[in-house]
């Protein structure tokens, strides 16, 4: 590997997209029980996690903090690698502004080593795909430098559309209002809802049942998609495996054999959209 690249468990990915991929656990606690998550959602009980969400469990994440940064940079650092870390969105986390603290202390210990810190403007997949990119850079032997740069690009192009069957759980997060979320249950109004450039949850639509909704991602993909290329498309879905089969399929319908991979959500972002999240991560011509 040309440079170690990092992501944590914020960014979903199965262990089969892991290679060269090194991920920082994250912490959360459920009714105030600390619950350390490592991030191979392979491992991760979705069933169970999101079962708990619905019984009311009171589930709060904690940011990943600058000592996390340096107790696992520095031995990288030390033994001469230069580093790429992809952090969750700096428009929903506090935790790439610790990370950036972290590489420029770092930077000023180790000043002949490069450590970049990736705002993926997303969660999920939306930075775990990133995190596959730059590892797919360090195999083919690109310069950290350059390949932070083209990862960097590739922000602009990281697609990633969701919808959530429950409104409660964006309520309590702030993404809407105690009245929204009541009025939008009573008429079973789905929200479709995007990282936008600047990496805050938007809604972007709304429509009236979970069928329209799943349609509605679908369109998006139609509408957004780069229509050259390998395609790498991901799914993951808050303990709704049907409806993440059902949209897999009008995804296939639009682009016939292309590879999607589906997997539950993991629970650092799960937390905030609940259980009936469904979401869908792609390359784009624009977000």
């Amino acid at each position: 590997m040309a440079f170690a690249v990092f992501a944590d468990g914020s960014a979903n990915l199965p262990l089969s997209m892991l290679e060269g991929i090194s991920l920082l656990p994250c912490s959360y606690t459920i009714d105030g029980e600390p619950r350390i998550y490592e991030g191979n959602v392979d491992d991760f009980d979705g069933h169970a996690f999101y079962e708990q969400l619905k019984a009311g469990r009171d589930i709060r994440t904690t940011l990943l903090n600058t000592h996390l940064f340096l107790t696992h940079f520095t031995p990288v650092l030390e033994q001469g690698q230069d580093i790429i870390y992809v952090s969750m969105s700096s428009g929903i986390s506090g935790t790439y502004g610790a990370a950036v603290l972290a590489a420029n202390e770092l930077m000023e210990e180790f000043p002949e080593r490069f450590v970049h810190i990736v705002d993926s403007h997303g969660c999920g997949f939306g930075s775990g795909l990133l995190a596959v990119r730059a590892a797919e850079l360090s195999r083919a032997g690109v310069d950290a430098r350059e390949a932070a740069r083209i990862v960097d690009e590739e922000v602009a192009h990281s697609c990633q559309y969701f919808t959530v069957d429950d409104l409660h759980f964006l309520k309590r997060t702030g993404r809407v209002s105690g009245m929204t979320a009541h009025l939008g249950t009573l008429l079973s109004i789905k929200p479709i809802l995007y990282g936008d450039k600047e990496g805050h949850i938007v809604s972007c639509a709304k429509v009236r049942g979970r069928k329209k909704s799943i349609e509605l991602l679908a369109a998006k993909y139609q509408e957004k998609r780069v229509k050259t290329g390998e395609q790498r498309i991901c799914i993951s879905h808050g303990d709704c495996l049907e409806d993440a089969r059902t949209l897999a399929g009008l995804v296939e319908s639009i682009t016939p054999g292309v590879s999607i991979t589906i997997c539950q959500h993991e629970p650092f972002s799960g937390s905030h959209v609940g259980p009936g999240m469904l979401g869908l991560f792609f390359r784009g011509i624009e977000r």
